[in-house]
């Protein structure tokens, strides 16, 4: 049997999940139910959309939770006393320069099952991510992106 995937990931992550988990759980699942109820009450299942489309939503829920509670079950929990404002790493707040747009950007390093890159939450897996891991402040770092390379230099790190 394989290992299951470890998702590294910060107590404000595993919070985010555990509260979308309850949600669904308990909300979401009583309006699916609702939703079917209804449907069923128009009788003919054949050409019922209403039913079709419940039913469809109740896939995508119940998958939804097994894959929450996956990523729970196997999260690696980082212990936010021991994130060092030395070096880069998961759970850091990081302020880098980007040369290509002469722009300062703060990011927080996180596992992947957090990355949100619209709030500037970048996964440790992703090619940023992976290459600011380990860094210290000054440090210049080239990556390989789709367009080119992109340059960024370690302005500061913080817990």
């Amino acid at each position: 049997m394989s290992e299951s995937k470890q998702y590294i990931m910060t107590s404000e992550g595993v919070k985010k999940l555990e509260d979308e988990l309850e949600f669904l759980k308990t909300v979401k699942r009583k309006e699916i139910t609702e939703k079917i109820k209804v449907a069923l009450s128009y009788g003919d299942l054949s050409e019922n959309s209403e039913y079709d489309e419940a039913k469809n939503e109740q896939a995508f829920v119940e998958g939804r939770i097994i894959q929450l509670e996956n990523m729970l079950r196997n999260a690696n929990v980082v212990d936010e006393s021991e994130i060092s404002s030395e070096t880069v790493s998961v759970g850091s707040h990081t302020k880098v320069k980007d040369y290509e747009f002469d722009e300062e950007i703060e990011f927080h390093i996180v596992g992947s099952a957090e990355a949100d890159p619209m709030e500037n939450k970048i996964s440790n897996e992703s090619p940023v991510g992976k290459a600011l891991i380990g860094k210290k402040v000054g440090d210049i770092v080239e990556v390989p992106v789709p367009d080119g390379v992109s340059k960024f230099e370690i302005l500061e790190i913080r817990v």
